[in-house]
């Protein structure tokens, strides 16, 4: 079963459209759930990943693009066999929530 670290790792391949950084480093990705699949087969145990996350604003006209990005990208890693992504506006996304590899990436 995958780890909710090796989860984030996947997800720093989809990238927010407008400042070019990773999902998990702008501090979009709030959450990560996991459990085993009991519809999987016994040969092949597989499991669920729930993700919650926000957008740096309401309007982002991303919003779609970067949920297809986060489902895309765990829908296809074979363990996993089911994802859903639950979008929140609380706590609310404040620039002070991206990471220090992203802040040295954009610069500030």
């Amino acid at each position: 079963m995958l780890s909710e670290e090796e989860i984030r790792t996947a997800l720093r391949s989809c990238f927010d459209p407008e400042l070019k950084l990773n999902l998990v480093d702008l501090g979009l990705i709030y959450k990560i759930e996991t459990g085993p699949d009991p519809d999987s087969a016994p040969t092949w145990p597989r499991q669920w990943v729930k993700v919650t996350m926000t957008l740096t604003t309401p309007q982002c006209p991303a919003s779609g693009l970067i949920f297809e990005q986060v489902h895309n990208r765990l829908a296809g890693i074979p363990t996993i066999s089911k994802v859903e992504v639950d979008l929140v506006w609380e706590p609310r996304w404040t620039p002070h929530r991206i990471s220090e590899a992203g802040r040295l990436q954009l610069g500030i």
